[in-house]
């Protein structure tokens, strides 16, 4: 009964997604209003019921979209409303250029927001009119960060940890033994806050004509009153949204047709009176849209931390992760298909294993062989991230993008104390000199951390070795100089050789498509995206379940905490999640290439 209970919500959903068709009139002037609102990913996926209840869109569809308007003769003009969007710097820096280029193209673009952020301002800087409601607040305050320390927890629960480090500046391990940065980690962090406001500055005042200096006094003053921003230029109107609508039907016309849907594919109807047309019409949904024959440059997905295996399908969503086995075998079809002329690898990771990387750097320069890859990083595409990405033919980085840790850590939990705490006595049973390596009983031997140390050098030479033998003469310094650790902006990392380009992922298509002489193509994201049906029928059936994956998963008995935290401080609840994932990983795989950033953003 629970299949049949499911495949009925499923036809239910579809009767009521079904929507109605309609002819439009596509010589009409229009105004494209778009609501920035949900969950902002890298990687696509396909929703052809609208199961997600659009609560996620890609940086692809959303810079396709914003594309296409720009180039559409119809459309007169852009109005954005926004609501919830978290995003990364590097996203929000390349919606910035595509709102910035469609203001360039003689479009009218408006935005009428309830708040503003500093980020958020940068974001809608390029918009010919901002407009606010009386009653917001102009958070103009720069740029605030948190670095989260675990050690003061650990000692409480009777947990010590025992960590190695490969590279002064590689100070991924302190967040577990130390309760503030060290002078080496504080002083990455300071070049990397310079560098990131700096971005933020330069974006505000080339948008808005003011002098850097100027933007740096406003965000000085703090909070601004809706008027008092206006007074300094930053908004134009101070208004509410029906008023914002009311301005913009006089301004463009009475004729001029608001499209809260634009793009959208033709609509098709269902005949609830034939038996047979509901099949036709899951048919038509469930074809792959864009992917049919011709020549194309290949998109592959590294998101979230880089971890073994393969990855288990999820109705629901990304799954927040970048699986090894699952991108080395898109990148294996990439190679071995004749119509993919290039490849852009998309990173946005703080990356993970040491192995998996491997892994997947070994499939890139595989497919170097054959075809030209270019790296299109965004947030972030540090450690591992940047490890996956060193041996492709170009790197493109955004300026904000974080990147390079180039290093090494490695350690493991000692537990013994928590469970003297609750009265649980363990005792340990060995056969082999380095047996209990790994074991959570007591710290690291003399020989044992010797070991350990010897085995991360080794894995950090192989990394150096891969930026050397993928970047070469490119380097601005000995290699030395430029690894350690040390985390760069991709402005910094294209100062020091680390990257060829500052461009985002459009930029790098565009880049893919050049090396491999490619005119007419299209943009293919592999391995295609699944649907949540799909998705739902692998996960019933068995499909994707192996016991042999890592899952990055937070534990159950931290639930009730986590709840706790969501309530009365969610701003540093992402930092604390990731703490407990990279917790899970290193007592996974004991030597793991993380950058050393786990901070909060204000």
């Amino acid at each position: 009964m629970r299949l049949q209970h499911i495949i009925l919500a499923i036809l239910l959903t579809l009767v009521i997604h079904a929507p109605v068709g309609h002819a439009a009139d596509k010589e009409k002037e229009k105004l494209v209003h778009l609501h920035l609102n949900g969950m902002l990913t890298e990687k696509p996926m396909e929703d052809p019921f609208g199961l997600s209840g659009a609560r996620w869109i890609s940086m692809k569809e959303l810079l396709e979209k914003l594309e296409k308007i720009r180039k559409d003769d119809s459309v007169v003009g852009l109005a954005l409303t926004f609501g919830q969007l978290p995003y990364g710097f590097g996203q929000m820096e390349e919606i910035h250029n595509a709102l910035q280029e469609i203001q360039e193209s003689g479009k009218k673009t408006y935005v009428h927001v309830e708040d503003l952020n500093t980020g958020a301002y940068a974001l809608f800087s390029p918009v010919s009119e901002i407009s606010v409601v009386p009653t917001s607040t102009i958070w103009l305050t720069g740029l605030y960060g948190q670095g989260l320390y675990l050690k003061g927890t650990l000692d409480k629960l009777g947990i010590d940890a025992d960590f190695l480090h490969m590279g002064d500046y590689k100070a991924a391990g302190e967040i577990f033994t130390r309760t503030e940065p060290s002078k080496e980690a504080e002083e990455n962090m300071n070049w990397l806050m310079d560098s990131l406001f700096g971005s933020l500055v330069k974006m505000i005042a080339n948008s808005r004509g003011l002098e850097e200096d100027k933007v740096r006094d406003l965000v000085d003053q703090g909070l601004l009153s809706p008027e008092s921003a206006k007074e300094a230029g930053l908004v134009a109107h101070v208004e509410y949204r029906d008023e914002f609508l009311d301005r913009i039907k006089k301004e463009l016309g009475e004729d001029i047709e608001i499209d809260n849907r634009y793009e959208k594919e033709e609509e098709t109807e269902i005949d609830l009176s034939n038996p047979f047309a509901f099949f036709t019409f899951l048919a038509k949904q469930m074809e792959k849209a864009g992917n049919g024959k011709g020549d194309a440059i290949g998109l592959v997905y590294v998101e979230g931390p880089i971890v073994p295996g393969y990855e288990e399908p999820n109705p629901f969503g990304p799954v927040g992760a970048a699986h090894s086995g699952n991108i080395s075998k898109a990148l294996e079809e990439a190679a071995e298909d004749d119509s993919v002329k290039a490849v852009v690898l998309r990173v946005d990771s703080p990356g993970g294993s040491a192995l998996a990387s491997e892994i997947i750097w070994r499939a890139v320069t595989q497919l170097k062989e054959k075809k030209p890859v270019v790296v299109s990083m965004g947030n972030m595409a540090a450690s591992g991230g940047y490890y996956v990405s060193c041996g492709a033919d170009k790197i493109l980085a955004d300026n904000t993008t974080l990147t390079a840790s180039i290093g090494v850590v490695g350690g493991k939990l000692v537990t013994t104390g928590m469970w003297d705490k609750v009265g649980f006595n363990w005792h340990e049973y060995k056969r082999g000199a380095n047996s209990d390596l790994m074991s959570t009983l007591t710290d690291w031997s003399a020989d044992q951390r010797e070991l350990m140390h010897s085995w991360m050098a080794t894995v950090y030479e192989d990394f150096k070795g891969h930026v050397i033998d993928g970047r070469g003469a490119k380097l601005a310094k000995p290699i030395d100089e430029i690894a350690g650790g040390r985390v760069y902006t991709g402005q910094q990392a294209l100062n020091l050789g680390l990257v060829d380009e500052i461009g985002g992922l459009s930029e790098a298509i565009i880049a893919a498509a050049t090396l491999a002489s490619a005119t007419d193509y299209k943009v293919r994201v592999i391995p295609e995206p699944v649907s949540p049906l799909v998705a739902l029928m692998e996960e019933m059936s068995g499909g994707g379940d192996r016991p042999s994956d890592l899952k990055m998963s937070v534990s159950s008995d931290f639930l009730p905490w986590l709840d706790i935290l969501e309530r009365v401080d969610p701003k540093r609840l992402p930092a604390v999640k990731t703490a407990l994932k990279r917790l899970e990983l290193i007592s996974r795989e004991g030597v793991v290439l993380m950058p050393p950033i786990d901070f909060v953003i204000y």
